[in-house]
Parts: C-alpha cells; sequence; structure tokens
C-alpha cells in the first residue's frame, strides 16, 4: 500500500476520518493504531510510561486524545488539547492506515490481535458502554450512515452472528469485516521504518521485551534503575490498581468504570461460547479475506 497517497473518507457510527484535516504533525509525534480491544490502551500506557520516564498514573484520554472519535468531543476541542502539548505526544485511532493521513516524521505503533479474541473483548466493552445514544446521534445525523447504532446482543453467541455480518441490520462499523479491512491496511505497511507491528500475545508472554523493542522504536532511553518500575506501572494489575486515575471518566462511561473496561486481558475466552461451526466460519473467512502470512500472524 502506498500510505503517501490522500487518505480515504471513512465515516463510522464511532469514527470519522474527516476529524484528522486539522492535525498538524510534529517530529516524533506517535500515533497507537489499532482496530477495538487490541491492546490500544495498554500500549498508551506503555508509550506514556515511556514519554514521561515515570510510573506515575498519567490519565491517558487526556495525554493521548482520540482524534477520530466522533461522539466524544468536538473535533476543534481535541486538536486544541493536543497543539497545547508541550510534552512529546502520542495519539490514537482507530482507523484503517488508509484512512489516516501518513508523515514520515511521525512513528505509528499498530497492535493487533487474533479476531476472535477481539470480538471477545468487545462484546464486554459494547454490552457495558453507558453512552449509545451518543453513537445514535451520529449516526442518525450522517447521512451516509442514517440510523441509530445497532444495541448488542446479550448472548455471545449471538453477538458472534451479528459481528460476522450474518444479519445486516445488526452489524456495527466494529466487526469482522472492519477488522480484516484494518489489519490488511497496516499489514501492507509493515515495512515502512516508521512503522511497528506488535501483537497482543507478545505483550502477555513478554512484556520487557515488547517494552524494549517499543523504546527502541522511538529512540527512547531508560535509566536501567528506573526500568523495572515502568515495566511493572504497565503491568494489566497495575492499570486495575490504578484504573482511576489512568481512566478517569470510566464510570461515567462503562458499567463497573475502569474494571468494566480493563476487563480480564485473557484470550480464547471464546472457547467457551461458540461451538466448532462458529470458529470454523471466522477462520474461513479469516484465510479468503486476508493475506496467508497476515492471517498465520494474528492467529498464532
Amino acid at each position: 500500500m502506498d500510505v503517501k497517497t490522500t487518505p480515504r473518507e471513512l465515516r463510522t457510527w464511532h469514527m470519522d476520518s474527516r476529524r484528522w484535516a486539522g492535525y498538524r504533525p510534529r517530529p516524533g509525534d506517535v500515533i497507537v493504531g489499532t482496530y477495538p480491544k487490541c491492546g490500544t490502551t495498554w500500549t498508551q500506557q506503555i508509550v506514556s510510561l515511556l514519554i514521561f520516564q515515570s510510573p506515575e498514573p498519567r490519565p491517558i484520554t487526556a495525554i493521548a486524545p482520540w482524534i477520530d472519535f466522533r461522539a466524544g468531543q468536538p473535533a476543534a476541542t481535541v486538536l486544541e488539547t493536543i497543539e497545547a502539548q508541550a510534552h512529546r505526544r502520542s495519539l490514537k485511532t482507530h482507523l484503517p492506515l488508509d484512512a489516516l493521513p501518513y508523515y514520515e516524521e511521525v512513528r505509528y505503533i499498530h497492535v493487533a490481535r487474533d479476531g476472535l479474541d477481539a470480538f471477545m473483548s468487545w462484546h464486554n466493552h459494547t454490552r457495558g458502554y453507558k453512552r449509545m445514544h451518543l453513537l445514535d446521534a451520529a449516526g442518525e445525523g450522517d447521512e451516509t450512515i442514517g440510523r441509530p447504532y445497532p444495541r448488542p446482543a446479550a448472548d455471545p453467541r449471538e453477538f458472534f452472528r451479528d459481528w460476522m455480518g450474518l444479519n445486516p441490520a445488526t452489524e456495527t462499523d466494529v466487526s469482522a469485516s472492519a477488522f480484516f479491512d484494518t489489519e490488511r491496511t497496516w499489514w501492507a505497511a509493515r515495512n515502512h521504518p516508521n512503522m511497528l507491528m506488535v501483537h497482543y500475545a507478545d505483550l502477555k508472554a513478554d512484556l520487557d521485551g515488547q517494552m524494549r523493542r517499543i523504546a527502541n522504536f522511538l529512540g527512547i532511553e531508560t535509566p536501567k534503575s528506573l526500568w523495572p518500575q515502568l515495566v511493572e506501572a504497565a503491568t494489566f494489575e497495575a492499570m486495575r490498581r490504578e484504573g482511576k486515575s489512568l481512566l478517569p471518566n470510566a464510570d461515567d462511561a462503562f458499567e463497573g468504570g475502569h474494571e468494566g473496561f480493563l476487563f480480564q486481558a485473557r484470550n480464547q475466552r471464546w472457547r467457551d461460547v461458540l461451538t466448532d461451526e462458529d470458529i470454523t466460519l471466522y477462520r474461513t473467512t479469516a484465510a479468503r479475506e486476508l493475506p496467508a502470512d497476515l492471517n498465520t500472524w494474528l492467529s498464532r
């Protein structure tokens, strides 16, 4: 993929790529781009710890704003916040890479996860979200959508079938189709020198090693005496413990607050709810929709 071409326009209930139009890059900016529930907040915390060189908890959504989120603050307000930041900046996106502006002086980190794990985590996330009315307003106010946000099924297997697009009336913008689209675009640019690909399973298996990869990619050196404190602050246990400081708005947005948002961080929960037929449906679709090497990397 030629990432230097004009980004495509993408407008969904959650995202509007046009909100990036006012972004003015600075050399060294970091953009963490993911499909939802693939380690976004985790990686944002890692980047924050590395930038500030301190284990002190800082509010992630304020430190690393999500520009394309159309159900939050107005784009102008978000961009003003970013412009006012004097420290090295970190930003978040859930856009496919071809809907995002590309700058050689910016560092891009893409974090990915097996699609079934992302689906299972998204079910918990969207079932606990308390601001559906904002998504409704975004959809009803956009002529390209023109309808409220489909409500998630309580039963995870029914939700899976909706996620797979078997019922178009209940498919949302966070679907298997969107997952494949997102992963294809980032994978196609994986060899660009300002791109880093990170896998959720690797973060779980070797947090220290993956943090070193990210630090090296960002050109950040950390004193040896401080490093263990930064790694500990990036663990799931520490993030849950400091959740009120890291996610101060979670109580208003999610059932269970930060504990509902930072749920389990456990892979393969889908094995408890999906049938062999369901799993085959996903794996067969993934094999058809994704390049073989990408499919292998995601599902390993």
